[in-house]
């Protein structure tokens, strides 16, 4: 596939969504693997370039994904990216319309996110701190689940971000939009437990949370560890970033429901196409994650 005609075009896409768009790496390689997929099943096809692809072969590319096993909400995932990639190729004046502006995606049945219970959440917590990566490890868990931040998140803070006295952090989240979160008193006790130790693994970067090597730590690398503690506390269920701020979304808004303010903190611009929610000023979400929050508590 490295030399199908189709691929400069979509090299030069993904350059455009690093640089121009900055979206997180997880993001650009979740469209690089779309992109690949649909250029070796339009290369099955016999298409030699994206100017003789029509709403008809989009539609091909469609029934061979499904052919080929794929799911409603991964062919939806597919259809989106090659959306977004004629679009892009639209305004560079390569096309004069997008071809799968009009192909719907299938209707994909919702299935919540397992969380994790407030008491397992607790266990999970409750590590064994014999080394300074544990430490490390705790720090990263209470933030996660005291703040409910995406991975990609997790991973981009510095030590510039934080503001301990108040207890918040400054997160860049999707679309480069910046918002100030509460973290609570057990999320700044931890960090700053780590602050004392990391100075054993380099101080040359900038980065809060990093690898044994003194390197800003990787997504894949808290995945791993995440998981890998999860099993030592005796959880039953799989342990990852994502179901950690999910638990944060549910146990918020069990204490609070408070959709709004919930959805404010975890820095969703919209919950659904059809839903336009209010902003809320800070003062308001503050009070309602130390009103609701079980780890909250955060210092006056």
């Amino acid at each position: 596939m490295s030399d199908s005609p189709l691929l400069p075009a979509v090299s030069k896409f993904l350059r455009y969504l690093g640089v121009e768009r900055q979206l997180s790496p997880i993001t650009l390689l979740n469209y690089q693997r779309q992109l690949d997929a649909i250029i070796a099943l339009a290369s099955e096809t016999g298409l030699k370039s994206w100017q003789q692809c029509d709403a008809a072969m989009v539609r091909a590319i469609a029934v061979r994904s499904r052919r080929n096993g794929l799911g409603p909400a991964s062919l939806a995932l597919r259809l989106s990216a090659l959306r977004s990639f004629f679009d892009w190729m639209v305004g560079q004046g390569e096309l004069p319309a997008n071809p799968a502006k009009g192909i719907s995606s299938p209707k994909a049945p919702r299935h919540l996110p397992k969380n994790i219970d407030v008491d397992d959440v607790n266990r999970l917590l409750d590590i064994d701190l014999n080394d300074p990566l544990a430490v490390r490890d705790r720090a990263m868990l209470e933030v996660m689940y005291g703040a409910g931040l995406r991975l990609s998140e997790l991973v981009n803070l510095d030590i510039k971000h934080l503001d301990l006295e108040s207890g918040e952090v400054w997160v860049m989240g999707k679309g480069s939009k910046e918002r100030r979160l509460p973290i609570g008193r057990s999320a700044v006790t931890w960090i700053e437990h780590w602050l004392d130790l990391r100075g054993l693994f380099g101080a040359e970067e900038d980065a809060l949370f990093l690898s044994k090597l003194g390197k800003r730590i990787s997504a894949r690398n808290v995945q791993k560890r995440f998981a890998e503690w999860g099993i030592r506390q005796g959880l039953h269920s799989h342990v990852n970033p994502h179901k950690l701020r999910h638990s944060f979304a549910t146990h918020m808004l069990e204490s609070s429901g408070d959709l709004r303010g919930v959805q404010e903190l975890l820095g969703h611009a919209n919950l659904s196409t059809t839903q336009i929610y209010t902003h809320l000023d800070f003062q308001h979400l503050a009070s309602v994650y130390d009103a609701a929050h079980p780890r909250a508590k955060r210092g006056k």
